[in-house]
């Protein structure tokens, strides 16, 4: 771990400003998955693939496959939050919030 800066640095000195630096942090993703409560469930006879609820997720972790052949909407688990989002705006309403297993109902 580096030291505080005391000194102005050169260019400062006529300004005698300091800075507070350096700051280094790393940002470190978690898994947020064990957060969620519930979780979405697509109903893939009735999804059309429009990609609105991957264009939606505020944590990207929809994907929408429309041409493979294994087509589907598919969850990154580790990361979904189970915030809803993706049910509420999707068009054809194919979206459901079940309770994820394991969660203890108060």
């Amino acid at each position: 771990m580096q030291r505080q800066q005391k000194k102005p640095m050169t260019d400062c000195e006529k300004t005698k400003k300091y800075f507070v630096g350096p700051v280094a942090t790393e940002f470190v993703a978690a898994k947020t998955g064990v957060w969620r409560v519930v979780r979405p469930d697509v109903t893939i006879e009735d999804c059309i693939f429009c990609g609105t609820c991957r264009k939606h997720c505020p944590a990207d972790v929809v994907t929408v496959a429309k041409e493979d052949p294994n087509s589907g909407v598919y969850f990154d688990w580790d990361y979904c939050k189970g915030c809803g989002i993706c049910a509420n705006i999707c068009p054809k309403q194919c979206i459901a919030m079940i309770p994820e297993e394991g969660v203890c109902k108060l």
